[in-house]
Parts: C-alpha cells; sequence; structure tokens
C-alpha cells in the first residue's frame, strides 16, 4: 500500500487495500511515489488508446517526469477491441521487451484500457503491478474501482476476467476537459445509476448539476465513486450485495453486446441509460415501485439522455443475450431492480413476457 503524503487539495477514499485520489494535483505526488519506489520496477509501461494517447499523455508526462522514457503500447479504441487477442498483442509486446516481475503498467484511458490493462498486468508472469489513471466519466466513477478486469468474447460483455486491485487509482478532473459532450452523457449514465441504487439525497442533487462547475464536479465525483466503493467494501467479489451496481445492466448490456454485432455505433452509458429505462419500468411492474415514483425516473432519464428506440424484431435476440448474462443462474434471467429512488433489490426474477411488455412500453413512451 502507498502512504505517501499526498496534499490537502487531494481527496482520498480508502478501498480494498489500495486508495483512490481525487484532484487535479495527485499527478505530482504520483510522480513522488515513482521516485521514492523506482527501484522497485525494472520496467514501466504506459497502456493507452490513440484518444487517451493525443489528448491525456503529453499532460501526464508534463505531471509525471519519472514517466519519460517509459515505453508505450497502445491499442486501437472501442469496445470492439476488448478482446483476447487484443491482450496476446500487448502480452507479446511485453515479452519482447524483456518486462519482467518487477515491471508496472501504468493504465491511462477510458474503461476499455482500464478493464485490459488491468487484466493484461494480472495475467502476466502471474501477475505484474498496474496504476489506473482514468481519463473518461465514466471510468472515474465506475470502470476503475471495485477490482472488475475483464474483456469480451464472441460479443458477450466481460466473459473472461478476475477480481485484482489496482495499486492506486488516480482521478484527474484535468483530463475531463478533453471529451466530447457525447462522452460526458455516457458517463452520466453510471451516476445516475450510483444515485438510484444508493442515494436519494444524491439523486437530488444531480437534478440540476452544472459539470462545468469545478466545486459541483468534485462532490459528484467523490459520491459515486463512494457509493460503488461502499458496496465494494460489503462484497468484493460479488457474491450477492454488489449485484446492487448492476441496475440498468441486464437490458443495457444486451443493447451493446447486439449493437457490438450489427456494427452500430452505441457507447455503453448510452445503452445503460436505455436498460435503466427499462428496467424502471420493469421495477414498477414487479417490483413495487410507485408509478408517480417511476415516471419520475423516467422522465429525467428521457430529458437527460438521448434515447433511441429498440427493434420489436431483435426482441429474441435481446433475450439471448440476456441468458448468457454471467448474472444468471441456469435459464433464469436476473436483475437489480428498484424499490424506490435510493433503494435496489437484486437477485428479481422477470419473465420473458414482461420483458417485452416493458420494451414496448419504452418504445411508447418514446413516441
Amino acid at each position: 500500500i502507498f502512504v505517501l503524503g499526498f496534499n490537502t487539495y487531494a481527496v482520498e477514499i480508502q478501498s480494498d487495500k489500495y486508495s483512490i485520489y481525487i484532484g487535479n494535483d495527485v499527478l505530482q505526488e504520483f510522480n513522488s511515489i515513482l521516485e521514492h519506489y523506482h527501484k522497485k520496477y525494472s520496467k514501466i509501461f504506459i497502456f493507452c488508446d490513440e484518444n487517451s494517447s493525443q489528448f491525456c499523455l503529453p499532460y501526464l508526462i508534463e505531471q509525471v517526469p519519472m514517466l519519460i522514457g517509459a515505453e508505450l503500447i497502445e491499442m486501437e479504441s472501442g469496445e470492439q477491441n476488448k478482446t483476447l487477442a487484443t491482450c496476446k498483442e500487448v502480452w507479446k509486446t511485453l515479452s519482447e521487451s524483456n518486462a519482467d516481475r518487477n515491471a508496472c503498467i501504468v493504465n491511462l484511458g477510458g474503461g476499455v484500457v482500464c478493464d485490459m490493462g488491468g487484466l493484461i498486468a494480472s495475467l502476466y508472469k502471474r501477475g505484474i503491478r498496474f496504476f489506473h489513471i482514468p481519463t473518461t466519466l465514466l471510468a472515474q466513477v465506475d470502470a476503475s474501482v471495485g477490482g472488475k478486469l475483464a474483456v469480451d468474447l464472441e460479443g458477450h460483455k466481460n466473459q473472461v476476467g478476475l477480481f485484482r486491485n489496482p495499486d492506486l487509482v488516480l482521478v484527474v478532473p484535468e483530463f475531463l476537459k478533453t471529451l466530447p459532450q457525447r462522452h460526458w452523457m455516457s458517463g452520466m449514465a453510471e451516476v445516475y445509476k450510483h444515485a438510484l441504487i444508493g442515494d436519494e439525497e444524491y439523486w437530488s442533487f444531480i437534478a440540476d448539476i452544472d459539470l462545468k462547475n469545478e466545486d459541483s464536479l468534485s462532490i459528484l465525483l467523490h459520491q459515486s465513486i463512494s457509493i460503488k466503493n461502499n458496496i465494494i467494501l460489503q462484497d468484493w467479489d460479488e457474491k450477492g450485495f454488489r449485484k446492487i451496481l448492476n441496475f440498468g445492466h441486464t437490458v443495457g448490456h444486451a443493447i451493446e453486446s447486439q449493437s457490438l454485432e450489427m456494427g452500430r455505433d452505441l457507447l455503453h452509458g448510452e445503452a445503460i441509460a436505455i436498460g435503466m429505462f427499462v428496467e424502471t419500468i420493469l421495477s414498477q411492474m414487479t417490483n413495487g415501485l410507485e408509478k408517480n415514483v417511476s415516471e419520475l425516473i423516467q422522465s429525467r432519464i428521457q430529458d437527460f439522455f438521448s434515447l433511441a428506440p429498440i427493434d420489436e424484431g431483435e426482441f429474441e435476440e435481446l433475450i439471448a443475450w440476456m441468458r448468457n448474462d454471467k448474472k444468471n443462474d441456469q435459464s433464469e434471467i436476473n436483475f437489480t431492480l428498484l424499490k424506490d429512488v435510493g433503494l435496489a433489490e437484486i437477485n428479481k426474477v422477470c419473465s420473458i413476457n414482461d420483458i417485452q411488455i416493458a420494451i414496448k412500453t419504452y418504445n411508447s413512451v418514446l413516441l
């Protein structure tokens, strides 16, 4: 565990055997860590994609001079490249660069980079150290926290993976200035999820949030990460309670997988926003969520996100994707559903008929 003194401008969230630091000054402290421990690292690699390489890497090197001379490994961006084939190429590069068990990897990028970089580090020579520096809102509030590392298999989300924590997560709000608006919205889907499953006051706070306000953004980052972290500390390897983080993801992952297969341009958060809408309807239908609360949630999701209708002709394919979701037991399709804002319940089985009705209801609301 790294215990060097981060300055008072950084906010620390203590997770399971590692810390998450939030603030624009944390990179300077990271440089001090690398100086202190540099003899432990035989080689340092920076893993990124072409976007984080172009927009974030120069700032990282400027703030962390100890990374000058680190070897860059760059992947092509996009969920479609989150595969074992990509991992194999990176492992080959590490091997050809004579990376030993004292090497470390700095993952600089969004959720795909953090997921893959962590998995690559965890399996190479049975495990080398890695750090997460997430550069998208989605990765900062969700993907880089919790120890889940995985790649997709035959289009199915996160089918091959493991649980392993990074040595450190550094959340730098400055990197968010590089994000296109669409990626901001994608990240906000996970923020909405955190509020809906865990904090009614937070749900009210984000209703009129100005993301350009630095204080509001800092509160958002801290609160979302804290909500997820508190859940993880109670159930690190997802045997039960942690499943509440899956709200919106049973339908959302199916839509995302189907879109990948069809070559459609759909971001993770965009799929999750649709999933939350449909699963809010299911919560009203099957889990006692009051109608007025359900309609308010639906209205806020519809007002904030760009939602696309679901092709009902693809219903059978979507059900097939849902059946193969890793959260299911046998042939039943499991959901995390809302009882109220801030109160979610896990392992709620819904019938095929109910899912179909919820999707049709969602489509009718968009018309």
